[in-house]
Formats: structure tokens, C-alpha cells, sequence
């Protein structure tokens, strides 16, 4: 008996401390969804909420630090509805937690009900386990996460779902202490691939310091992962536009990295050409990887620190004016060696496509406008540490672009190639932990005059004069030091 009573003491204690946002709505549900992956993590939660007061406009949801620190990408959406909500976000010093207010797309009458659906993508946030694996060994990794949704509202029952992409599920953490609102069937159950804590019923507001140290627990779960676990350690992509020859250059210099379980002991060349013959390789080695390329490319090019790379292959669809978006270029690489768990693999990609397939010419402002993709992803990966160098013709003025999301930096320099005279304005963007989510495209917007378009030639031409005229006098330059006397008789 004594065991249940401390929840509902505690249930006291909390409602003193609520703000008051709390008494704006209740969860009726909470279900939140966990895809374990590798280098990924999505996770999607969903509040079904109830107003307990007119005109409710705002919903608050409730993100811990350590969650916070690992999230990546995040969305808020009305279940059903496509359009992203408004949100802000705030630190709360006293429940360390971080505030996310969602404005509702329209304030709710009393006892009116609408379901949130939080989307968000953690990186870095499992590891593998054991670190170490021979190289015919299986891979397993570790997730850890908070056991409750905390949240500033009573919320009536809310479960946790961890679904893993097999069901060799190795171990999983069991609950203590939550007999209070438990109503039937255990703390957690494990149903094929997929491990469910709850549903757990009566959960007070729990973003108070009291519920977190009193209630609030941490789950790990152990899983067989039969895919490598990939990071980008750095991109580093320049894009570089020339209206001269129409052309839209761009060059990714990556530094993939194997995250999995380290190599124990030494490679054997044998072992893995045995695995590939036989169709078994192990989960946490990299043989090849295949990445979705622009439609319409040319002139494609590969290679790492020691030269080019001939195990590759591309399949180019039509030109992009004539793909549909469905379309792209395929291109199968297959690294120099294969990629084992703790190792790193630097190479460079590069490729042409022409340039009406990403610019747009604005008459009436007289304006070119460029797309510039961020970044080609690498399915399941992090990119970590991305730079985006966005090279303009020479002679642009008035600059301006859009990035689809917050940069940690932009910066506008001058980059100088060959046949340059003042140099090129160049703007460069920085980003980390990118995921797929994340491979959108900037807007780049720019003047280039007339006297721009025409220095180039100018430049060539009168540098072909100076050197035609420094040949037309260096021929009459007499370089000898004496002249040979005349014989005399």
C-alpha cells in the first residue's frame, strides 16, 4: 500500500509548481514511436489534447536537455494536415526542460480536442555494443531515452513503442516503481520486433523538478543492427556557376566514417571475399554504397587520396528538363577497400549539368535566381560538419539568397580562379548533424551587368595582346653580349 500512496503525495506537491500553461489542456493520449536505426533515430510522438479553457491557441510541449542535444531535425504538424505549425522555444531554468509553444492554426473552444504530432530525428544517439567485433561477427547497438513523455499536462495514459528492424532483441530495461499507474499487464511487453512500456494511466504534470527525480527513469534497449552504421565526418561541396559555358560545377569532398562495433584483430582479404561470394557479409562492413544524383549530369568524376577510382557506375536518366522528379542519376561506388567498423574512407565526387536546369532568369528585376542543393545524402548517415561554398560569376552584385533552414554561419569572401581579374564573390554556409531531412536547396539571387559578362573576354584578349606585343619587340632585342670582328688581309 505504501508503495502506491508516494505517487499520489507527490501528485500534490506538483500542481503547486505548475505554471500556468498547464491548466490550458490535458493529454487525453500520449503514444510516442521510436524507429531505432543506426546513425538515425526517428521518433515521432503523438498528444491527443483536450481544451480546459476558451479560445486555447497554445500548446506547450515539453523537450528534456539531453534530447534537445541529440535532435536534429523537427517538425509539428495537426495530425492529417500538411502544413507545418509555428512554434518558439524557451529554456526553463527551474525544470531544466526546454518549452516548445506550438500556435494552434486556430484557438479551440472548451472541451475541444486536437491530436499534435511531433516528428524529430535524433543523430548520434546510439552505440554500438559490444565496441568491438571480428570480422565475421554480428553488430548490436544500445538506445537509451527517458521512459515518460514529460509534459506540463495531467495526461490520462501514454505508452512508449521501440521498434527495432529485427527482432533479435538482446535485452531492454524494466520500469521500477510505477505500480501506481499501472492498470493491467506489466511495465513493458516485447511483441516480435517492437518493445512497449505501458500504457501507464494518471501521470501528473511531469516537467516539475519532483516527478523528474522521484519518477522519471531511463530505458535502454540492446538490438541486433544488420546495417553499417554510417557517418559523414565532413562535406565540404562548392558549386560553381559559369555563364559563360552555361555550366553549374559542383564537387563534394567527403570523410565517411564506419561508427560500428572496431575491427578486433586484422582484416583477412580471404574472409571477405568468401562473404561476398556466399552473399553473407558481415552487418557492420561497407563493400559499396549507391547514391541518388542529379538527373541530366555530365562529365562525372571520382576519386580518393591515392587517384581514380574505376569500380564505380552511373546511370544517367534524360536531361532535367525533361525528367519528371521521380527521375535521377544512379551511381554505384564501390570504395577502394571495404569499409570496416572505425575506419574512414576521403574521396572526392564531382560533376557538370547544365545550367538552365538550376538557374532562372527574372526579366522584369533582372535577376538570376540558382538552386543550389545542400547536399546528395547518404542513406541512414550524419553528416556531421557540412560546408556549402556557392561560387558566383565574376562581376555579380547584389547578392541574396534563402536557406531552407538556420546556418550555424553564412559568410560572403572572394574566391580567384584562373582568367579571373577582381575574383568572384563566393557565399559559404555551414551546417552540422545533417540528415536526410535536411537535403533541401538554397536560393541564390544576383545582378551580373553587362561589363561583367564582358571582362572575361577582355581580360583574355588584352592578355594576349601584351603577350603578341612582347613578342613583336622581344624579336628585335639584340641579346648578344659582342660582335665578332671583321677579318682583315
Amino acid at each position: 500500500m505504501s508503495r502506491r500512496a508516494t505517487p499520489f503525495v507527490l501528485l500534490g506537491l506538483l500542481f503547486s509548481a505548475l505554471p500556468a500553461t498547464s491548466h490550458s489542456f490535458e493529454n487525453t493520449a500520449i503514444v510516442r514511436t521510436v524507429d531505432l536505426g543506426g546513425s538515425l533515430v526517428h521518433v515521432t510522438t503523438t498528444f491527443a489534447a483536450k481544451s480546459l479553457e476558451q479560445d486555447a491557441s497554445v500548446y506547450t510541449i515539453a523537450l528534456g536537455e539531453e534530447e534537445v542535444d541529440r535532435t536534429s531535425w523537427l517538425d509539428v504538424k495537426v495530425k492529417g494536415q500538411p502544413d507545418d505549425l509555428k512554434m518558439s522555444i524557451e529554456y526553463d531554468p527551474q525544470s531544466q526542460m526546454n518549452l516548445l509553444d506550438v500556435t494552434l492554426p486556430k484557438a479551440l473552444s472548451l472541451n475541444s480536442t486536437i491530436t499534435i504530432v511531433l516528428e524529430t530525428i535524433q543523430t548520434h544517439a546510439t552505440w554500438a555494443w559490444p565496441e568491438a567485433a571480428a570480422q565475421g561477427d554480428g553488430q548490436a547497438l544500445k538506445y537509451k531515452t527517458d521512459l515518460l513523455v514529460p509534459s506540463p499536462y495531467k495526461t490520462h495514459v501514454q505508452r512508449t513503442k521501440l521498434k527495432s528492424q529485427s527482432p533479435n532483441i538482446i535485452s531492454y530495461t524494466t520500469p521500477k516503481h510505477l505500480d501506481a499507474f499501472i492498470q493491467e499487464g506489466g511495465p513493458v511487453t516485447k511483441s516480435g520486433a517492437t518493445v512497449t512500456y505501458g500504457p501507464y494511466h494518471g501521470i501528473p504534470p511531469s516537467t516539475a523538478e519532483d516527478f523528474l527525480t522521484s519518477i522519471q527513469q531511463s530505458v535502454v534497449v540492446h538490438y541486433s543492427y544488420d546495417y553499417p552504421v554510417l557517418e559523414v565526418l565532413k562535406l565540404r561541396r562548392a558549386a560553381e556557376i559559369s555563364h559563360w559555358g552555361a555550366n553549374l560545377n559542383i564537387q563534394d569532398e567527403i570523410s565517411l566514417h564506419n561508427a560500428g562495433p572496431t575491427l578486433k584483430g586484422h582484416f583477412s582479404r580471404l574472409e571477405h571475399q568468401t562473404q561476398s561470394y556466399f552473399k553473407r557479409p558481415a552487418a557492420h562492413v561497407l563493400p559499396s554504397l549507391t547514391l541518388h544524383l542529379p538527373a541530366g549530369i555530365r562529365n562525372m568524376y571520382y576519386y580518393d587520396l591515392i587517384g581514380n577510382v574505376s569500380t564505380s557506375h552511373l546511370r544517367v536518366p534524360p536531361s532535367a528538363k525533361k525528367a519528371t522528379r521521380a527521375q535521377y542519376s544512379v551511381f554505384e561506388m564501390k570504395p577502394r577497400y571495404p569499409l570496416m567498423g572505425g575506419w574512414n574512407y576521403s574521396f572526392t565526387l564531382g560533376w557538370d549539368s547544365p545550367l538552365e536546369n538550376s538557374a532562372s532568369w527574372d526579366s522584369a528585376g533582372g535577376k538570376y535566381t540558382v538552386e543550389i542543393p545542400i547536399m546528395t545524402p547518404i542513406v541512414g548517415a550524419v553528416v556531421n560538419d557540412a560546408e556549402v561554398k556557392v561560387i558566383l560569376p565574376e562581376g555579380a552584385t547584389d547578392v541574396k539568397f534563402a536557406v531552407p533552414f538556420p546556418t550555424v554561419s553564412n559568410t560572403l569572401s572572394t574566391h580567384i580562379t584562373y582568367l579571373d581579374t577582381t575574383g568572384r564573390p563566393a557565399l559559404t554556409f555551414k551546417y552540422k548533424n545533417l540528415t536526410d531531412k535536411h537535403a533541401l536547396s538554397i536560393y541564390v539571387s544576383y545582378r551580373v551587368p553587362l561589363s561583367a559578362h564582358l571582362k572575361k573576354p577582355i581580360a583574355v584578349a588584352a592578355g594576349f595582346f601584351s603577350l603578341f606585343t612582347f613578342a613583336l619587340f622581344a624579336r628585335r632585342i639584340d641579346l648578344t653580349i659582342s660582335k665578332k670582328g671583321k677579318n682583315v688581309s
